[in-house]
């Protein structure tokens, strides 16, 4: 499973911090974060996660973000 998020995360400090959080909670996660991209975005790959659980941590580190949909005929 892969979801995109849109994030409010600017800098490299706090995305170290997201994702030790993140990985902490499900070591299997794969985190990936495009600061450049002006949406800032957020790419999680894993068998089995929520979208909450994203929100919530994120919250937890002060910071937002929104799911963004895949159109999966992009891709490819």
């Amino acid at each position: 499973m892969v979801k995109v998020f849109k994030t409010d995360v600017l800098y490299a400090d706090e995305v170290r911090r997201i994702i030790t959080d993140m990985l902490r909670r499900d070591p299997a996660l794969k985190v990936t974060f495009d600061l450049e991209d002006e949406d800032k975005i957020m790419r999680i790959e894993g068998d089995c996660f929520k979208a909450e659980d994203v929100f919530l941590c994120l919250k937890a580190q002060g910071h937002s973000c929104i799911e963004l949909p895949i159109d999966l005929h992009l891709i490819g």
